[in-house]
């Protein structure tokens, strides 16, 4: 099959979200998709059989799956939506026959190169025409140090590209360019199979799934502050990696949408069940109650290492504040869906230090701020801060979603609330991350055409 092919896009399917009623009811949004790719890459890992409830079956984390199989795991997936991996263990991976696809993948496909730089074998990874868009390079430099090897790489260090592991990889003490746990945990994943100590040293704390989910299947790691907001992690290398049972949480970038939709339709109240509270994942939270939703955490608990809780809001009166930059590593996913928010906050809403949604499945800064002008919202860029000026927003625009998501539903949720409808170009890739979308949001009462 030519490899264009595989890559075909469905035709466009355009889709507008009209202003909606009261939105009442309880849901529970699909699993996490940081750690339903990390259960999986652990479940490869590990020795014995990784269960896991909860998992995220969107296309990306599908894509992670069949690339544990193409280095040796055993997947199967249950008739009560459960799964199971029988690992092939650390060191011991299957050298791959075909090309590691990821599609749309942006987290497997760097998780996965950490895995594969950490063992004797040589893999091609491959994406769609966004994945290949995407930065490598700042993945491929530490693993580089690690003694793993690009053998061939399309301009820029960019897909499709081919990496030779090492079968000793060297002991390394990184320091990340950027707050950015891709970068570490590809570094950590690659040390899992080093004979000595693995180090990450952040400026900026970034998301710690890695670390979490290292120590629930019995790797030694640790985690200590490092500067004001830094993290400096340490990994022994060469643990026994054994199978663990793993419950994925609720996404909270996917349940941001049923949460800004409920703050901006009058009347509503909504709980959403089951969702992520880590620290390092709930700027967004932090965020909308300073612009003063109403939102209360309820039956807070844990499950499979990390922090959970179901999430109350109801509509609520917004005001503009000032978002710091460095919040962003907390909710880089979510400023699409907050810049909706600020739309309908009165006065200013300031975000900074956007830089980092300039590389996402889209250009991520532009393509939001071009969505607001043409709901007619009052915006503009300066730098890396994306301004927002709210209040009534009138909609009736068309919505330019660069095969983006994230962008697709943020500008559904705005609909439910604008004055006109508000229509995205494409709800096709919405698949990629959260497949119930639609369904969950109209059970709600949100409305679409």
């Amino acid at each position: 099959m030519p490899h264009a092919a595989v890559h075909a896009h469905a035709p466009a399917a355009p889709l507008s979200a009209l202003a909606s009623g009261p939105l009442s009811g309880r849901v529970r949004p699909p699993g996490d998709k940081s750690v339903s790719h990390r259960a999986l890459i652990f479940g490869l890992l590990a020795i014995g059989e990784t269960k896991i409830e909860g998992l995220l079956e969107g296309e990306d984390v599908l894509r992670t799956a069949q690339a544990c199989r193409q280095l040796g795991a055993r997947i199967v997936r249950h008739a009560d939506g459960s799964w199971s991996v029988w690992g092939a263990g650390l060191g011991s991976l299957l050298q791959p026959t075909e090309t590691l696809d990821f599609g749309n993948a942006g987290t497997g496909s760097r998780l996965m190169m950490g895995v594969v730089a950490g063992h004797p074998i040589v893999a091609r990874f491959d994406g769609d025409a966004s994945l290949r868009k995407r930065p490598m390079k700042r993945i491929l430099d530490p693993l580089a140090l690690q003694g793993a090897q690009v053998l061939e790489q399309a301009e820029g260090g960019r897909l499709p590209l081919v990496l030779l592991g090492s079968s000793e990889p060297l002991p390394v003490e990184y320091k990340t360019p950027v707050a950015s746990a891709q970068i570490k945990s590809a570094v950590l994943l690659c040390g899992l199979n080093s004979p000595g100590q693995t180090t990450v040293i952040e400026a900026e704390a970034s998301r710690d799934h890695t670390e979490k989910m290292l120590a629930h299947f019995g790797a030694r790691v640790e985690s200590e502050a490092y500067g004001p907001h830094g993290r400096k992690i340490t990994l022994e290398g060469r643990p026994e990696l054994i199978a663990r049972d793993v419950r994925v949480p609720a996404d909270p970038s996917s349940a941001a949408f049923p949460l800004v939709a409920a703050l901006i339709v009058e009347g509503s109240d909504i709980v959403i069940d089951g969702v992520m509270t880590n620290p390092l994942r709930s700027g967004l939270l932090t965020t909308l109650q300073e612009m003063g939703a109403e939102i209360a955490l309820e039956n807070r608990r844990v499950e499979g290492g990390e922090e959970v809780a179901d999430v109350r809001a109801r509509f609520s009166h917004l005001a503009g504040v000032d978002v710091p930059a460095a919040r962003a590593p907390s909710m880089i996913d979510e400023y699409p869906v907050l810049a909706v928010a600020a739309s309908f906050a009165k006065g200013e809403t300031r975000m900074r230090g956007l830089s980092e949604l300039r590389v996402k499945e889209s250009d991520r800064l532009e393509a939001v701020a071009a969505g607001l002008k043409a709901n007619g919202v009052d915006c503009e860029i300066v730098g890396d801060d994306l301004i927002v000026r709210g209040g009534r927003v009138a909609g009736g625009g068309m919505v330019e979603t660069h095969l983006d998501h994230r962008i697709a539903m943020s500008f559904l949720v705005m609909g439910l609330a604008a004055e006109k409808k508000v229509t995205v170009d494409d709800e096709t890739m919405i698949a990629t991350s959260f497949p119930a979308f639609r369904g969950l949001m109209e059970r709600l009462g949100a409305r679409f055409s």
